[in-house]
């Protein structure tokens, strides 16, 4: 597989490599196994929350709110 990569993206690769003492197959090859794993979980939150509504479990308007207030309060 080939893959183009704009000069200021392989920069920032061979920065992160070199401080990491890694080669920029091995960022780049950890990059997509986060980006594919995090789509996967993305994916399984989606239909667990598609899933929930089909039952009816819904959160209303005020305790979504509130739910809000208490994470970032101010």
């Amino acid at each position: 597989m080939e893959l183009r990569i704009s000069p200021e993206v392989e920069a920032k690769l061979a920065r992160i490599a070199g401080e990491r003492g890694q080669n920029t197959e091995a960022v780049i090859q950890e990059a997509i196994l986060k980006l594919l794993e995090y789509e996967d979980w993305f994916s399984r939150e989606v239909d667990e929350g598609l899933a929930a509504a089909d039952r009816g479990e819904l959160v209303g308007h005020e305790e979504i709110g509130k739910l809000i207030e208490r994470r970032y309060p101010g």
